[in-house]
């Protein structure tokens, strides 16, 4: 085989090669670019199931998941889509339960899945909650959400309605209710909201019980936040050491502080106020980075840590450094 057969005969086989490799990255990527379809799947509800009977006022929607589907659309009407006289909910959810409370009566509930581009047909149950005793229920929490991490002093604690009930009993502790004779808050009030000021950094349990003058419901279940209004400690510099001559690119290293979820790294020119480019400020997860500088440049820079809550701490001493 002469020498330009074997440049045609390689040529050839490179093509193919990248034609092949094409395909395959089409195959399995075009989901990334391509939207399914979802128009022909069906949402097989779970429960409520059609015909159900209850005397919980508090229920489960519950439904398979649709594959390709990005949300679900959750509708729920009194007493039914043809014949309807209240409106209950209509609300998109991630997952496939949603817990809420409503009062006896007949309800016709329905679910479609749903995508960017697509979605499926509703499917639809309905069912009926009978009257009961207030003692027989729980009431549900709203908010604080269960395990919220916050660092917002006011806290607004919210429940839905129970029906039959006049007034709730709220309960807030730091102890997990272990001696309710010291809770943190024992409130009763007519209403389904109460905003009081957190004092002190811990981790808070609240719960509620829904009254009348005859009985009381079950206590809701237990919901957990936390409130962290302490900063990060102040960031401690490592490497290169302020007045050094270093070369670029400059590693930038900073000592760990532990309750830092991630630090902020500031880089400035001489002039110690100007950012050096447009990528400071710049948001780091680990304790060090990596800075690309002119020669003869003489750069300032400090570190700061931000937690989990969105705390945020003291700036590091400024430090700098001449790039050679």
């Amino acid at each position: 085989m002469n020498v330009n057969k074997l440049k045609n005969y390689r040529m050839k086989v490179n093509s193919l090669t990248k034609i092949i490799v094409l395909l395959v990255f089409f195959i399995s990527g075009c989901k990334e670019f391509f939207e399914p379809n979802i128009e022909k799947k069906n949402v097989v509800l779970l429960a409520p199931v059609d015909g159900t009977a209850s005397a919980l006022y508090t229920q489960t929607f519950w439904w398979n998941e649709v594959d390709d589907a990005l949300h679900y659309r959750l509708q729920v009407v009194s007493p039914d889509f043809i014949n309807t006289q209240r409106l209950i909910l209509d609300t998109l959810i991630t997952g496939n339960k949603f817990n809420f409370t409503m009062d006896p009566g007949y309800y016709q509930w329905r679910v479609r899945a749903e995508n960017g581009s697509t979605q499926t047909p509703y499917t639809v149950a309905g069912f009926v909650i009978y009257s009961s005793s207030v003692k027989a229920q729980q009431p549900q929490l709203v908010s604080p959400v269960n395990n919220l991490l916050t660092n917002v002093s006011s806290a607004t604690f919210k429940w839905l309605k129970l029906y039959g009930a006049d007034k709730y009993h709220l309960e807030v502790d730091t102890n997990n209710f272990a001696d309710t004779t010291v809770l943190f808050l024992d409130k009763t009030i007519p209403d389904l909201q109460y905003t009081t000021t957190l004092s002190k950094d811990k981790i808070y349990q609240w719960r509620v019980k829904a009254l009348n003058d005859t009985a009381s419901s079950k206590w809701s279940a237990v919901q957990n936040f936390t409130f962290d209004s302490t900063p990060p400690a102040q960031i401690v510099l490592t490497a290169p050491a302020t007045a050094a001559s270093v070369a670029s690119p400059v590693t930038l290293t900073w000592g760990a502080e532990s309750t830092a979820a991630k630090y902020q790294l500031y880089v400035y020119k001489s002039d110690q106020t100007t950012a050096y480019s447009s990528s400071y400020p710049q948001t780091v997860t680990g304790t060090s980075a990596t800075f690309t500088g002119t020669s003869g440049d003489k750069v300032y820079w400090q570190v700061r840590a931000i937690d989990a809550v969105g705390n945020v701490g003291a700036f590091s001493t400024l430090w700098n450094f001449t790039v050679q």
